[in-house]
């Protein structure tokens, strides 16, 4: 009688929890390795280049606008990805 509920709770974990938990270790090295000059995607859907990194209040500070240098401030879990670091100008010249 035990048996089915032992292995309904280790096909939940396998399936669900685990894949999870390492999803979250994947998410949180990816933000600790956030650096100036990464290029991000905020959850919002904004591109943008980091411009500075406050860990101790959670904030990432990115520049969404070349021309005009608009700056937002945004949490460091706002960001969904790093697309890596901003091109150099002699990698967009060529």
């Amino acid at each position: 009688m035990l048996l089915p509920f032992v292995a309904v709770g280790l096909l939940f974990y396998f399936l669900m929890i685990r894949p999870q938990r390492k999803e979250q270790s994947r998410r949180d090295l990816m933000l600790a390795a956030v650096k100036k000059n990464d290029r991000v995607l905020t959850a919002g859907g904004i591109y943008g280049v980091v411009t500075n990194v406050h860990r101790e209040i959670n904030e990432v500070t990115i520049r969404v606008d070349e021309t005009t240098g608009t700056k937002m401030r945004v949490t460091l879990n706002s960001i969904a990805s790093v697309l890596g670091d901003e091109p150099s100008e002699d990698a967009a010249s060529k």
